[in-house]
């Protein structure tokens, strides 16, 4: 069996990349996606995070956490997140013939992917790129034509914000950073 290391700093952001099992078009349901909004809203309760950056497509999502000064477990949080969306919704996208007898035996549904992508963010221009592909992702796939036009992505709080103009392509043309402010800084970090 494979040993997975995962880069877990205390402090540090983390991008993510979590997937659907057999890539199902399922998340923009409402009911996942309530159920998801109150998994978060739940686990931060006891384990709060900053969520920097958030999108969600149909059949994954990506997100920027940074978590608070001496905590890395974002390994926890991921699967109370996942457990409690799998609990809410998990019946309607059952699948038992997607079910190995390892995943049968373990009681997991067929909602989620196993297990998810994490990237330690190393630095500004690290953070800095990833946040764009996180809000460029619905263009990417061609949901959408503009950046603009994705209602499920938390894009539309940094333009609120000043750090990305409306009429932001992403296509590395322009900078979304405020002028005259370290990268970080443009995100709202000192």
């Amino acid at each position: 069996m494979s040993r997975y290391r995962r880069a877990e700093v205390a402090g540090a952001s983390y991008f993510f990349t979590v997937v659907t099992e057999r890539r199902q078009p399922v998340l923009l349901g409402e009911d996942v996606r309530c159920a998801l909004r109150e998994a978060i809203e739940t686990v931060r309760v006891k384990r709060p995070f900053v969520i920097d950056a958030w999108v969600l497509l149909p059949d994954h999502l990506h997100a920027i956490w940074t978590l608070p000064e001496g905590d890395m477990d974002f390994s926890t949080r991921w699967r109370l997140i996942k457990a409690y969306v799998t609990r809410r919704c998990g019946e309607k996208y059952h699948r038992p013939e997607w079910l190995t007898a390892r995943r049968a035996a373990k009681h997991c549904g067929t909602l989620w992917q196993h297990r998810y992508w994490e990237h330690l963010l190393r630095d500004d221009k690290d953070f800095e790129r990833h946040m764009d592909y996180v809000h460029f992702n619905p263009v990417k796939h061609d949901h959408v034509k503009t950046v603009s036009d994705w209602p499920y992505s938390s894009f539309h709080r940094w333009v609120k914000a000043g750090v990305y103009g409306l009429d932001w392509v992403g296509d590395g043309s322009e900078s979304p950073l405020i002028v005259d402010q370290p990268s970080r800084a443009g995100y709202g970090f000192a």
